[in-house]
């Protein structure tokens, strides 16, 4: 009897494909993603590379329009900011170039938006009264959701909450 830790075994390179396919149909995948599911499956690295090269060429895996989803999606529904989307992709290794073509490819107008709902909203539930300490935590979330220094800064004085 195999242990719940205990990944399936898949023997042929043929039925690998098949779900990988469907695996990387589903939703968009980094190459990187896909080649840890393979390895997961137990396949030896020729194949994973074979497998990975056959997904490009059907277009089941393609880096650029995953950096793009990856980052629509994640400023659109998550509101994350750039360095955190920068982060996300890094992990991802996805490369220097396509990640920079995907936070270029973020609205700056609804990026800012959302920058500053995100301080109105933060800032309702702070109970904080000293105001340098209620910058500080909204300074603090804000670099966490992984926006930039300066643009919290701007969105802070806006706002008068910057002393």
């Amino acid at each position: 009897m195999k242990s719940p830790q205990e990944k399936p075994l898949i023997l042929d390179k043929k039925t690998a494909l098949v779900k990988a396919e469907s695996w990387c149909a589903y939703q968009e995948r980094s190459q990187q993603e896909v080649r840890n599911k393979l390895y997961d499956w137990q396949l030896k690295p020729n194949e994973v590379e074979e497998i990975i090269g056959e997904l490009i060429v059907n277009n089941f895996l393609n880096e650029e329009r995953f950096a793009l989803a990856y980052a629509s999606g994640k400023a659109n529904i998550k509101k994350w900011g750039r360095l955190k989307i920068k982060q996300g992709l890094k992990l991802k290794k996805v490369p220097d170039k396509l990640i920079q073509k995907a936070l270029n490819s973020l609205d700056g107008d609804k990026y800012f938006e959302d920058l500053c709902q995100a301080v109105l909203k933060k800032e309702k539930t702070l109970t904080e009264k000293d105001p340098f300490k209620k910058k500080y935590k909204l300074l603090n979330y804000l670099m966490g959701k992984g926006y930039e220094k300066d643009l919290i800064f701007l969105v802070l004085k806006a706002n008068n909450l910057s002393e």
